[in-house]
């Protein structure tokens, strides 16, 4: 177990065989760089599988993106060497420690969702109901206008009948009053049928005729408008139906990282805990870093450097004999160059 680890921290085993007092160290950042893996996994497997609703499938991209992670990490952590004051390791970590951050977040995310389901589900039943409401309130105002032109037209012919039908109920008030005898301003105050009631008899006639006319005149308009009304109406209700968000289909994990955000703001107890969930996967992927970082020169750096150094003296050597060589070489070839001319000379 403790070499698998030191083979998941990147090191030398050779290496740390001759430094025994290190092993420990680098089985531990390969501890951490492997179940950071494993967490990376679990959590893919788990987003993977809200996306595709498949076992198999979030199972084996899981799989294959916990084993990315671990390839990357364990890369990360090997490709980090202890030379230079600590200011010139800094800056050389700067873009691992940024990328470590960078995986931590993208790690914690599926699991904040798995851990606060509960919380997520109800607050999605929220964002649903707040969809609906908008969407209904967008597809309402659309058609409102498109019919607009229609509904008032239609209101200008009611208001026009219903102006026609009091002027007609006006005049029948008036014939009956000046019948009985009901002294007013535009009536004698006689009782009886006498020619002032004759003329209102007549102007209550002609009202009549006006509204009958006009209704009759605007009655295959209106039944044109109320068709295109009633048409609008049928068509929005469609555009609502096939439209509006259900729970079926605003389950994603899109809409659930939505939901993680909301419930985030408004509440601040699960947004603290939202923080400080992401805050421990971000450490556990740095960790190794900045152990390798703020870690002083062991004997294993030093077994390293000699060991890299070893290998840059020999390709300098062998770089030299082959200069020399080829050197050798070229001088070899002109003397018998110069020999074969003074020969033919």
């Amino acid at each position: 177990m403790q070499k698998f680890l030191v083979v998941c921290s990147g090191s030398s085993i050779t290496l740390l065989e001759k430094s025994p007092t290190e092993i420990n160290k680098h089985a531990g950042i390969g501890g951490v760089i492997l179940f950071t893996a494993i967490l990376a996994a679990l959590s893919s497997g788990y987003a993977l599988y809200s996306v595709f609703d498949s076992i198999w499938s979030a199972v084996g991209f899981g799989i294959l993106w916990g084993l990315m992670i671990f390839n990357l990490d364990r890369f990360i952590v090997a490709s980090m060497r202890k030379s230079g004051n600590f200011f010139r390791q800094f800056f050389a970590a700067t873009p691992r420690i940024i990328l470590a951050a960078l995986l931590g977040i993208v790690i914690s995310k599926p699991l904040e969702l798995r851990i606060f389901e509960k919380e997520i589900d109800k607050q999605l039943n929220v964002i649903i109901n707040r969809n609906k409401t908008m969407l209904q309130d967008s597809v309402n105002f659309r058609y409102t206008q498109l019919s607009g032109s229609f509904t008032n037209e239609r209101n200008e012919i009611y208001n026009r009948i219903n102006s026609l039908r009091n002027e007609y109920n006006s005049a029948s008030s008036e014939l009956e009053k000046e019948v009985v005898g009901t002294a007013t301003e535009t009536t004698t105050g006689k009782v009886g049928y006498g020619p002032n009631a004759k003329r209102k008899e007549e102007l209550k006639q002609a009202k009549k005729e006006e509204l009958e006319g006009y209704i009759a005149q605007m009655q295959p308009r209106l039944g044109e408008l109320d068709k295109e009304v009633d048409n609008l109406s049928t068509q929005k209700q469609k555009e609502l139906d096939a439209a509006k968000p259900t729970e079926d289909n605003y389950t994603g994990f899109a809409a659930r990282m939505q939901a993680l955000s909301e419930l985030s703001k408004n509440n601040e107890i699960l947004g603290l805990a939202s923080l400080f969930i992401m805050g421990v996967f971000i450490s556990l992927e740095m960790a190794p870093v900045l152990v390798k970082l703020i870690s002083p020169k062991g004997p294993y750096d030093y077994l390293l450097d000699k060991h890299e150094y070893s290998f840059k003296i020999f390709g300098w050597e062998s770089k030299e004999k082959m200069d020399v060589s080829s050197d050798e070489r070229v001088t070899i070839h002109r003397k018998r160059s110069d020999r074969r001319i003074r020969e033919e000379m």
